[in-house]
């Protein structure tokens, strides 16, 4: 697990990154770089750079965030139940290194039938 103070982590992402992956935080709906982003390619963790979603599982779920049907790599994410707001959701973290991603709600496309709801700020895109 890639492990860092809280100072480093600080210097090491912009407010917004470390708002979302180390504080929790969710960025307002619309405003993300990649929630109407179309392009061919992988997203990994800002944080760490492993590899979350595939381009090919990302669809436009009307939310205003990244939504994915299917990550890459099961163990490359942890599922946790998150009971803050009032309310009981699934929060979606990164494997390696903790990093705070979104929430995962059961109202997505076939097959898999679940939505991936990822902040934007805590991906980054790599091009095939």
């Amino acid at each position: 697990m890639t492990k860092k103070s809280d100072q480093e982590w600080q210097d090491s992402l912009n407010e917004a990154a470390y708002q979302v992956t180390r504080c929790g935080g969710t960025e307002r709906a619309f405003t993300g770089k990649y929630w109407n982003h179309k392009n061919s390619g992988s997203y990994v963790c800002v944080c760490c750079a492993t590899p979350l979603f595939n381009s090919k599982t990302k669809y436009d779920s009307g939310s205003g965030w990244p939504s994915f049907s299917d990550v890459i790599e099961k163990n490359n994410i942890i599922i946790s139940s998150d009971k803050s707001l009032g309310m009981v959701r699934e929060e979606v973290k990164c494997a390696a290194c903790d990093a705070h991603l979104g929430h995962r709600f059961p109202d997505g496309p076939e097959p898999t039938g679940l939505r991936y709801c990822i902040n934007s700020a805590s991906l980054d895109f790599r091009s095939d």
